[in-house]
């Protein structure tokens, strides 16, 4: 992308951030957000930050592409709170898309989740069956089917993005999330402070890791390709918690077992296990991740030599 006019939700967030760094190299970037999950300490100089709600009137979307990445994003958000979580997830994403279409922006990229698999050891493709068995996922499939009105109706560019497992480490921007970041971050962490990482369950739960900045490249292609559907971004590789841990005690130089305690999340409920099957966005872009999870850990565990 360059010479775009970007508006990013959530652009103060994880992911938000480093997709607004990145794009501002080539393009006129305006972020928001509320800053209940983000920081605009995040953010470079060259992004045009606002502290704006999703939920508001008014929004900068006088802009050639929307990405929409602002969320309550974990389970317990939701369960605690269901109705500001379908409001921020399901009500903001259909202002924001609204009133971007408005001001004339017809394309659109925004996150979707691949937790509405469910739990599966194979690569999922995009036209399996999916199901919700949390508001999380509930909101963001309903997002999925407000993404499919806005295209269909108003023949919009709108592309879904179903992340798996995103991370980058707390040297990052991931630190401010704390208990919300990716796992990875949060053991490099325990580990490099000598503490034991805690593990739900018996630690052989899979996922699918993929680095941040392979999430930021799909994105940007699917704004390139003007993709319109649902799309996987993610790298086809999973990995048990078990040999996660493994992997940052070799890489940090420590020997810390990981302490097993009872899984909090309903076990009907809880994935166990998730797998990208990306072959879709790479027939549509040549998106590929570049980032195998051994490099990925390296540079999460960098910091702390």
């Amino acid at each position: 992308m360059q010479n775009q006019r970007v508006l990013i939700t959530g652009g103060a967030g994880f992911i938000g951030s480093n997709l607004a760094n990145h794009l501002a190299d080539d393009n006129d970037v305006v972020a928001i957000d509320d800053e209940y999950l983000g920081t605009p300490e995040n953010l470079e100089s060259a992004v045009d930050y606002r502290n704006r709600s999703v939920l508001e009137d008014d929004l900068p979307t006088d802009v050639d592409v929307v990405f929409h990445l602002a969320a309550l994003s974990s389970y317990a958000m939701h369960e605690e709170d269901p109705t500001t979580g379908a409001r921020v997830n399901v009500e903001g994403f259909v202002n924001v898309v609204d009133q971007a279409r408005q001001d004339g922006c017809d394309t659109v990229v925004y996150a979707s989740t691949s937790s509405i698999y469910g739990s599966q050891t194979d690569p999922s493709p995009e036209d399996m069956p999916v199901s919700v068995n949390t508001g999380y996922e509930a909101s963001k499939l309903a997002r999925e089917r407000y993404g499919e009105y806005f295209a269909n109706h108003y023949d919009m560019d709108v592309a879904g993005m179903r992340f798996f497992s995103v991370y980058q480490g707390y040297g990052g921007a991931e630190e401010h999330k704390g208990e919300y970041a990716n796992v990875i971050a949060q053991f490099a962490d325990d580990l490099a402070s000598g503490d034991a990482p805690v593990l739900y369950g018996d630690g052989t739960q899979t996922r699918d890791f993929t680095h941040v900045d392979d999430i930021v490249r799909g994105l940007e292609l699917a704004a390139d390709h003007e993709l319109t559907g649902v799309y996987n971004l993610g790298t086809g590789d999973a990995y048990s918690f078990n040999e996660l841990v493994g992997m940052l005690n070799d890489e940090l130089g420590t020997d810390i077992d990981p302490e097993y305690i009872e899984n909090p999340i309903p076990e009907d409920v809880y994935v166990h296990d998730t797998c990208a099957d990306s072959s879709k966005m790479r027939e549509d872009t040549g998106w590929e991740p570049e980032i195998a999870l051994e490099e990925g850990i390296e540079q999460v565990c960098e910091p702390y030599r």
